[in-house]
């Protein structure tokens, strides 16, 4: 399984009624740091909150990069986190 399938399946089982969109942009990140931007190095994630949830963007956060830690010691380079009401 892909980087990106394994984050979506994670955030997926964890968020559970939120709308996740998972973005693969390595590509935009070609030639910096040597990334070739074929790696899976770089995310980009869009949360849409459920109706009637209130949530905590920091607590959020840090809950995604516990979820994804794995992932960051395997590879994982950046990853941009936005929300959407």
């Amino acid at each position: 399984m892909n980087r990106k399938k394994r984050i979506e399946k994670k955030l997926i089982e964890n968020f559970e009624g939120w709308e996740i969109i998972v973005n693969d942009v390595s590509v935009n990140h070609a030639g910096h740091n040597n990334f070739d931007g074929k790696n899976e190095t770089h995310f980009s994630l869009l949360l849409t909150n459920p109706k009637n949830i209130k949530f905590n963007k920091l607590s959020i956060h840090r809950k995604i990069y516990n979820l994804l830690n794995k992932e960051f010691t395997d590879g994982l380079h950046s990853l941009e986190i936005k929300f959407r009401d």
